[in-house]
Protein backbone atom coordinates (compact mmCIF):
# COMPACT_ATOMS: atom_id res chain seq x y z
CA UNK A 1 0.00 0.00 0.00
CA UNK A 2 1.35 3.58 -1.15
CA UNK A 3 1.58 6.25 1.20
CA UNK A 4 -0.17 9.59 0.15
CA UNK A 5 1.88 12.15 2.21
CA UNK A 6 4.96 13.40 1.91
CA UNK A 7 7.84 12.27 4.07
CA UNK A 8 11.47 14.48 4.15
CA UNK A 9 13.55 12.56 3.36
CA UNK A 10 16.83 12.56 6.00
CA UNK A 11 18.37 15.09 3.39
CA UNK A 12 16.23 17.44 3.07
CA UNK A 13 15.13 17.40 6.98
CA UNK A 14 19.01 18.55 8.13
CA UNK A 15 19.40 21.45 6.28
CA UNK A 16 15.94 22.98 6.97
CA UNK A 17 16.21 22.18 10.50
CA UNK A 18 19.43 23.91 10.10
CA UNK A 19 17.89 27.05 8.45
CA UNK A 20 15.24 27.29 11.23
CA UNK A 21 17.55 26.93 13.54
CA UNK A 22 19.82 29.79 12.17
CA UNK A 23 17.08 31.99 11.49
CA UNK A 24 15.36 31.75 15.17
CA UNK A 25 19.37 32.71 16.59
CA UNK A 26 19.67 35.40 14.12
CA UNK A 27 16.57 36.87 15.40
CA UNK A 28 17.57 36.30 19.12
CA UNK A 29 20.89 38.18 18.42
CA UNK A 30 19.26 41.38 16.45
CA UNK A 31 17.07 41.82 19.19
CA UNK A 32 19.25 44.01 21.73
CA UNK A 33 20.48 45.69 18.43
CA UNK A 34 16.71 46.87 17.54
CA UNK A 35 16.24 48.03 21.48
CA UNK A 36 14.93 51.82 21.46
CA UNK A 37 17.66 54.90 21.93
CA UNK A 38 17.55 56.61 25.48
CA UNK A 39 15.30 59.95 24.83
CA UNK A 40 16.27 62.80 26.89
CA UNK A 41 14.89 66.64 27.01
CA UNK A 42 17.12 69.44 26.99
CA UNK A 43 15.55 72.95 27.14
CA UNK A 44 16.59 76.49 26.78
CA UNK A 45 15.21 79.43 28.94
CA UNK A 46 16.69 82.63 29.64
CA UNK A 47 19.59 81.30 27.74
CA UNK A 48 20.84 78.92 29.64
CA UNK A 49 20.58 74.91 29.45
CA UNK A 50 18.29 73.29 31.89
CA UNK A 51 19.47 70.81 33.25
CA UNK A 52 23.44 72.77 32.73
CA UNK A 53 24.55 68.46 32.92
CA UNK A 54 22.52 65.88 31.30
CA UNK A 55 23.54 62.56 32.57
CA UNK A 56 23.12 59.60 29.52
CA UNK A 57 24.22 55.33 29.68
CA UNK A 58 27.68 55.09 27.97
CA UNK A 59 28.11 52.84 24.90
CA UNK A 60 24.11 53.90 24.26
CA UNK A 61 22.24 55.81 21.70
CA UNK A 62 20.74 58.61 23.37
CA UNK A 63 18.22 61.05 21.08
CA UNK A 64 18.75 64.59 22.42
CA UNK A 65 15.00 66.67 22.21
CA UNK A 66 16.12 70.23 22.69
CA UNK A 67 13.12 72.57 23.56
CA UNK A 68 14.15 76.34 22.91
CA UNK A 69 11.60 77.82 25.52
CA UNK A 70 13.29 81.41 24.34
CA UNK A 71 11.94 83.50 21.71
CA UNK A 72 15.10 84.01 20.14
CA UNK A 73 17.07 81.23 18.22
CA UNK A 74 19.81 79.52 19.99
CA UNK A 75 22.33 77.14 19.00
CA UNK A 76 23.47 73.49 20.52
CA UNK A 77 27.08 73.21 19.47
CA UNK A 78 29.73 70.92 21.00
CA UNK A 79 33.35 69.96 19.24
CA UNK A 80 33.59 66.90 21.79
CA UNK A 81 29.66 65.17 20.55
CA UNK A 82 30.79 66.85 16.34
CA UNK A 83 27.55 68.24 16.34
CA UNK A 84 25.71 71.90 15.77
CA UNK A 85 22.06 72.85 15.23
CA UNK A 86 20.48 75.64 15.23
CA UNK A 87 17.14 75.94 17.27
CA UNK A 88 14.18 78.43 16.64
CA UNK A 89 12.65 80.75 19.17
CA UNK A 90 9.95 78.39 20.49
CA UNK A 91 11.12 75.22 18.40
CA UNK A 92 12.57 71.91 19.32
CA UNK A 93 15.18 69.77 17.57
CA UNK A 94 16.31 66.70 17.53
CA UNK A 95 19.89 65.63 17.93
CA UNK A 96 21.05 62.03 18.27
CA UNK A 97 24.55 61.51 20.10
CA UNK A 98 26.58 58.04 20.95
CA UNK A 99 26.74 55.30 21.77
CA UNK A 100 29.89 57.30 23.92
CA UNK A 101 32.73 56.09 26.18
CA UNK A 102 32.73 57.04 29.96
CA UNK A 103 33.49 60.67 30.16
CA UNK A 104 31.99 64.55 29.89
CA UNK A 105 31.42 66.03 26.67
CA UNK A 106 30.77 69.72 26.92
CA UNK A 107 28.79 71.65 24.71
CA UNK A 108 27.48 75.62 24.50
CA UNK A 109 25.23 77.66 22.91
CA UNK A 110 26.70 79.93 20.24
CA UNK A 111 24.57 82.84 20.63
CA UNK A 112 24.82 83.14 24.36
CA UNK A 113 28.05 81.35 25.20
CA UNK A 114 28.36 83.46 28.35
CA UNK A 115 25.38 81.66 29.84
CA UNK A 116 24.60 79.09 27.72
CA UNK A 117 27.05 76.31 28.90
CA UNK A 118 26.19 72.72 29.74
CA UNK A 119 27.71 69.01 29.64
CA UNK A 120 26.99 65.85 28.78
CA UNK A 121 28.01 63.19 31.18
CA UNK A 122 28.00 59.14 30.01
CA UNK A 123 28.28 56.91 32.59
Amino acid sequence: MERSHFQPSARLAHPLRRALLGAALSVGLAAPALAADVEMLLVIKDHRFEPAELKVPAGQRVKLIVHNQDKTPEEFESKSLNREKVIPGGGKATIFIGPLKPGRYGFFGEFNEKTAQGVVVAE
